[in-house]
C-alpha cells in the first residue's frame, strides 16, 4: 500500500525556517521531518512513498538527490578517470515518488493530481509536518474491519484544534473548522482512503478537510482511529525546538524504529 505525504504548503507560521525551505524539510536531529515520518511507516513495512510537492519543491528532490551520497562512503579515485566508489551504502528500502502538485493547489487538489500514482487502490495519506507513535498496522486493521472510506486518526491535544463529532461505533458524523476552547478529538493525519475518495475532490481548489471529509462524513463513510499515545505537529518555531529538544534528550516518543 502506498503512502502520499501531503508536503506541498507555504508553512507560513513557521516563517522563521519556512522561508528557506519547505515545512517538510525543516530538519529535527539534522534529518529532515518528512524523513521521520517515512521512518514511521517504513518501521510497520510500508516503503513505497507519493510525495505531493509544492512550495519550494526543488529542495525536496535535491535532497533525495543526494540523499544517497550523503549516507555512503564515497572514494573519488582520480587516478582512474574520475572513478567513484561507493562504500557501507546503508539506504533505507524506500521507493519515493515526488511530484510537482503546483504552487497554490490546497490540500484536495494534491491528493487528486497524484492520482495517477496510486492506481485503484487503497492509499495511506499523512501530513507533512506530525509525528507520531501510531501503530500503523493496527490502523490499517481498524479500516478494513469497518470498511468505510475514509478513517483518520484523531487525538486529544487540546483546544487549537478543529473537533470531529464521533459515535461510539467510531463513526464520524460531522467534520468541524478549528475553533477556540474546544478540547475534543481533532485529525491527526495518518489516514487510509479508499481511492472511491477521489471522486468528492473538484479540482485544486478543493480543500480535503472541507468537502470531501465532510461528505464522507454525511454518507457515513468516515470512521476514526482513536490514538491515545503521543503525537505533535510543528506549526511554529517553539514546536520545532520541543521536538528538537525531545530527539537530543533521547525521548522521542516517535521513534519507534531501532
Amino acid at each position: 500500500m502506498k503512502v502520499v505525504i501531503l508536503a506541498g504548503g507555504f508553512g507560513t507560521r513557521i516563517s522563521e525556517e519556512s522561508h528557506l525551505k519547505p515545512k517538510p524539510m525543516i530538519e529535527i536531529g539534522e534529518k529532515p521531518i518528512l524523513w521521520h515520518i517515512m521512518k514511521i511507516y517504513s518501521h510497520y513495512g510500508f516503503n513505497e512513498f507519493v510525495v505531493c510537492c509544492g512550495y519550494k519543491q526543488h529542495v525536496i528532490k535535491e535532497w533525495f538527490a543526494d540523499y544517497y551520497l550523503h549516507n555512503s562512503d564515497i572514494t573519488f579515485d582520480f587516478t582512474q578517470e574520475d572513478k567513484m566508489i561507493v562504500h557501507n551504502t546503508a539506504l533505507e528500502p524506500w521507493k519515493v515518488t515526488l511530484v510537482d502538485t503546483g504552487l497554490n493547489t490546497m490540500t484536495g487538489g494534491r491528493i487528486r493530481r497524484v492520482r495517477n500514482y496510486l492506481g485503484e487502490e487503497p492509499f495511506m495519506l499523512t501530513y507533512g509536518d506530525g509525528v507520531a507513535d501510531v501503530d500503523i498496522r493496527a490502523l490499517l486493521k481498524f479500516h478494513r474491519e469497518h470498511g468505510q472510506m475514509a478513517t483518520i486518526t484523531s487525538v486529544q491535544p487540546g483546544g487549537r484544534f478543529g473537533t470531529l463529532d464521533i459515535l461510539e461505533d467510531g463513526t464520524i458524523t460531522n467534520f468541524r473548522e478549528k475553533k477556540k476552547d474546544d478540547g475534543g478529538w481533532i485529525n491527526a493525519g495518518f489516514m487510509v482512503l479508499e481511492p472511491e475518495i477521489m471522486d468528492l475532490i473538484d479540482g485544486d481548489d478543493t480543500v480535503f478537510e472541507k468537502k470531501p471529509l465532510e461528505e464522507a462524513a454525511r454518507r457515513g463513510q468516515l470512521n476514526t482511529y482513536k490514538h491515545r499515545g503521543f503525537w505533535q505537529c510543528m506549526d511554529t518555531l517553539r514546536e520545532k525546538e520541543q521536538l528538537e529538544a525531545m530527539w537530543n534528550s533521547g525521548t522521542a516518543p516517535w521513534k519507534i524504529w531501532d
